[in-house]
């Protein structure tokens, strides 16, 4: 059956989806989020989302949809995070080598590492993430995506290029 132009409203069609985006869309947030739970709370909510706007959503974009949702979701965490910070007044240790020059330059540097993942291809970005932030050897990911050592390697080669053109050596 070609679903392409069709929207996902059919449950058939929205497990395909479900089955074929979940787990990247999850690796991609958890590089965000440094949290499984939360990782998993805003894919779930991305997809409660898409359910709801079902009518509106065809299958051949539902991957950018579901990626710019995630994402949207995760940023009003982050602003949400920063207001209830912001009231609570937390005092900075003054011992604290955490100066606020500091502070700013690791937010930049992380939004520019954000960038520079998020620009990566599809196949970089799943073995950079797995190798980096999952800690997965190049053999195990090799196994995972049933995909040759030698592969894995030149992904991860391609992707520190790109990773170090953006934001130099990480």
């Amino acid at each position: 059956m070609n679903h392409n132009s069709k929207n996902i409203c059919n449950d058939q069609v929205f497990e395909t989806v479900f089955r074929t985006h979940a787990k990247n869309l999850k690796r991609f947030i958890y590089s965000k989020t440094r949290d499984e739970d939360l990782a998993e709370d805003i894919i779930q909510d991305a997809f409660v989302k898409i359910w709801e706007d079902c009518d509106k959503v065809v299958f051949d974009t539902v991957k950018s949809y579901l990626y710019t949702i995630s994402n949207n979701l995760f940023l009003n965490i982050m602003k949400h995070n920063k207001v209830v910070q912001n009231h609570q007044k937390i005092k900075v240790d003054e011992t604290s080598i955490e100066s606020p020059e500091f502070l700013m330059l690791s937010e930049e540097f992380l939004i520019k590492l954000e960038k520079a993942i998020a620009d990566l291809s599809e196949k970089q970005r799943d073995v950079f993430l797995m190798n980096r932030i999952e800690k997965m050897k190049y053999k195990e990911i090799a196994e995972k995506l049933e995909i040759s050592q030698k592969a894995v390697e030149k992904r991860m080669h391609e992707a520190l290029l790109v990773m170090r053109e953006k934001i130099g050596n990480i």
